[in-house]
């Protein structure tokens, strides 16, 4: 079966795999991870989330642990920290700086399909997401951002 076949068990058997390992993968094999997991609504992503980072070779690789991002704090529609950071003193903070402001969640179509995503306000980015388990979700970082227009960022959430 090849990549772009994958059936939703497999997908979620190869993240898994991919997101513990932490080894670099080819985007071409998490897009076709993303293309089998389910979409969420808004209301299936509201909560707080611990962040990690699936390595595909991406310049951003690496830089969200050297600004000490823990995750995500997506508690309303519009109550969205997409920078949760981990300061000096231990203590979780919304990083507003690195996010260039808040954000919020929408319903926006990616690749064909409808799934909820965070919206950066202060960035022309956006944080698609889809179902990996209950608990955990796989996102995809694009926008109009050189950043990530041409080369998209790769990343999970596991809920707290």
């Amino acid at each position: 079966m090849s990549m772009s076949q994958l059936t939703e068990p497999q997908a979620v058997a190869d993240f898994q795999r991919r997101a513990e390992s932490q080894q670099i993968s080819d985007p071409a094999e998490l897009d076709a991870i993303w293309a089998a997991l389910p979409t969420v609504t808004i209301d299936d992503v509201i909560g707080d989330w611990r962040g990690g980072e699936l390595p595909s070779g991406h310049r951003l690789d690496g830089s969200l642990a050297q600004v000490g991002w823990h995750g995500k704090w997506l508690r309303s529609r519009y109550d969205v920290a997409p920078m949760v950071c981990r300061g000096a003193d231990g203590e979780l903070y919304s990083n507003l700086e690195i996010g260039k402001g808040a954000a919020s969640l929408w319903n926006v179509e990616f690749r064909g399909e409808l799934t909820a995503t965070m919206v950066y306000d202060g960035q022309p980015v956006f944080d698609h997401f889809k179902r990996v388990d209950e608990n955990t979700l796989m996102g995809i970082m694009n926008g109009s951002t050189s950043l990530v227009r041409d080369e998209h960022f790769y990343f999970f959430l596991v809920r707290e």
